[in-house]
């Protein structure tokens, strides 16, 4: 038997809309997670996907689509 991936959840829509909104204002990927951080979120890469998590946590939120990268 194969073990079973852990795949993070979705990102809630609104979330994945301020992600965006606030990766277009910013001028670098280290700007926007600088950007995020003020929203009490992080993005951390595992196994190669960008994941959302609660910055006081570390919670995982959910997966970032591949536009992010």
């Amino acid at each position: 038997m194969a073990p079973a991936e852990r795949q993070p959840p979705a990102v809630d829509p609104g979330v994945l809309e301020l992600i965006r909104s606030e990766r277009e204002k910013a001028l670098s990927p280290r700007e926007w997670k600088f950007r995020l951080r003020g929203y009490g979120y992080a993005v951390k890469t595992v196994e190669g996907t960008q994941v959302l998590t609660r910055l006081a946590t570390g919670d995982e939120v959910g997966t970032l689509p591949p536009e992010f990268a």
